[in-house]
């Protein structure tokens, strides 16, 4: 699949966002090596520390399935600014993806492509332990 494929089921999953304190929709598409796809979206609660972000949803709901090989992830949202994911979200992708792991944020003029470890410098992950 590639990155503008991604970027559309992205686009699809964010319809299922339930954003009602922030208004900031976010969906997530993540691609299994095998090539299936586990779609998140962001799932806000009044008690914001339990909000769930779109790429943790997609992380877990594909670790729940037995998927733990991943090829990229695509993240889209309803509004600017452009969804980089948020530290939480670089952490948990580290856990299962190397620092080249492509991440496709979609933005009002397209979409750009930045490897994990550009997001996340200096990565602790389960082999520093």
């Amino acid at each position: 699949m590639n990155p503008a494929e991604l970027i559309d089921t992205a686009c699809k999953a964010l319809e299922h966002a339930h954003a009602p304190y922030s208004g900031y929709k976010v969906g997530a598409a993540l691609l299994c090596a095998n090539g299936t796809v586990f779609t998140g979206c962001n799932v806000e609660n009044a008690s914001y520390g339990l909000t769930n972000c779109a790429e943790r949803t997609a992380v877990f709901s594909a670790v729940a399935a037995g998927q733990k090989k991943f090829s990229a992830i695509a993240i889209a949202a309803g509004s600017e600014p452009a969804p980089f994911p948020c530290g939480a979200c670089r952490q948990v992708l580290v856990e299962f993806c190397p620092p080249e792991f492509p991440v496709h944020v979609a933005h009002a003029d397209g979409y750009e492509t930045m490897a994990l470890g550009d997001l996340l410098p200096h990565i602790f992950g389960a082999s520093d332990g």
